[in-house]
């Protein structure tokens, strides 16, 4: 999925100037309010402008950002359980596949096969933080690894693994764990987390990584029995609807505390927050849970 992030305020005045001197345009109405930087590749979102358009924004954007040297626009939703989706390229070179430092490490990212977002450095590096010394981690949904690499980098685990189901993330995955000289931190496993846990990694963590919205609440019960002892912590995402009155941090954690109580599982959230939006009055969520078998 693409995740665009706000231009800044003085940023986008620049680019507003830029367009109204080369296409004579005023109205902020065709100029696109949102893009991210992910290496040397520039997204861009386009609301209204004219198509015949593009290439001059893109050139734009890249006489802003002297480090760009592809820029890229969606070229339909996100489908499939990849969460990727097709790209359309607009200007500079044509390619995909770029590397982005982040926290002090490198990830090269393949952007029309594999999940990434940069809106997410925040929520990696807050995760990476409470890692305690000697704990073992497992991400059940890692993609290229950002996030375990992360916690190799800042943390003193003793060990991370790091789930895909995806055989080109966990690739790439493999090549930024050698990168970033992580092996024997962090051990690569390639397959669906449920079959994973269930048959190779029960009763192993302290700590449970759970950064997929889509399959948070299906796949909570594999998180706790991936646990040592039935107990530890488990960092949970889902994406929820709340209204113009409504909480979507209160109605995750109400979800959430509705699902452990059927299985026996004492919890305490002592820490959750919405993450970003990702539609009209829905949010991602992410909730800090301690829990411990009953």
């Amino acid at each position: 999925m693409l995740c665009f992030v706000p231009v800044g305020c003085g940023l986008k005045k620049r680019l507003k100037g830029i367009i109204a001197e080369v296409l004579s345009l005023s109205s902020s109405s065709y100029v696109c309010n949102s893009y991210k930087v992910i290496g040397d590749i520039v997204f861009i979102r386009l609301h209204e402008m004219p198509k015949k358009h593009d290439k001059v924004l893109a050139e734009a954007i890249m006489s802003i950002h002297r480090n760009a040297r592809t820029v890229l626009v969606p070229a339909g939703p996100v489908y499939g359980d990849f969460r990727v989706r097709g790209l359309k390229h607009i200007a500079g070179e044509r390619k995909t596949v770029t590397t982005h430092v982040e926290s002090g490490c490198s990830f090269s990212v393949y952007l029309d096969a594999c999940y990434f977002s940069p809106r997410l450095s925040y929520e990696r590096t807050r995760i990476a933080k409470q890692v305690k010394d000697g704990e073992t981690v497992l991400n059940m949904f890692a993609g290229v690894g950002c996030l375990s690499l992360i916690i190799a980098k800042h943390s003193n685990a003793s060990r991370t693994y790091s789930i895909d189901v995806n055989p080109l993330a966990f690739q790439f995955m493999q090549e930024n764990i050698r990168a970033n000289g992580s092996y024997g931190r962090i051990f690569p496993v390639l397959g669906d987390a449920k079959e994973i846990i269930e048959k190779r990694l029960c009763h192993v963590a302290h700590r449970v990584l759970m950064p997929l919205p889509q399959k948070a609440l299906e796949y909570l019960s594999l998180a706790l029995l991936a646990l040592k002892s039935g107990e530890g912590w488990i960092h949970y995402y889902d994406i929820e609807h709340a209204g113009r009155s409504g909480n979507a941090v209160e109605k995750t954690m109400l979800k959430v505390a509705e699902k452990l109580a059927t299985m026996n599982i004492d919890n305490k959230v002592s820490f959750g927050r919405v993450v970003r939006s990702v539609g009209p009055r829905w949010f991602q969520v992410v909730l800090d849970i301690a829990v411990r078998l009953v």
